[in-house]
């Protein structure tokens, strides 16, 4: 269960960095954010990203927490990254 919270902590942060960036508001909102939610969606994701890895290093430790960390984080990204591709691409 833990695992899962972490990779939904991991994807959720990686979807809050992505709307951070102002190439990716302009393909979701096609207008930037103002700089307030910016900043707020940056914060927010970092800090998703940092109770993620405080789950997963409670659950397993140090040494096996990062390892697994280290796999959440790379399929989280792949998955938003995937996800903004496809939409940007069947909406363009």
């Amino acid at each position: 269960m833990t695992s899962l919270l972490a990779l939904l902590f991991c994807l959720i942060a990686f979807a809050f960095l992505a709307v951070a960036m102002e190439r990716h508001q302009e393909t979701l909102f096609r207008r930037l954010l103002p700089a307030g939610q910016t900043r707020g969606f940056r914060i927010a994701g970092w800090c998703a990203l940092v109770l993620a890895l405080r789950f997963v290093v409670d659950q397993k430790g140090w040494a096996l927490g990062l390892v697994n960390y280290s796999g959440y984080t790379s399929v989280a990204a792949g998955l938003v990254f995937g996800g903004l591709t496809v939409y940007e691409r069947m909406r363009g």
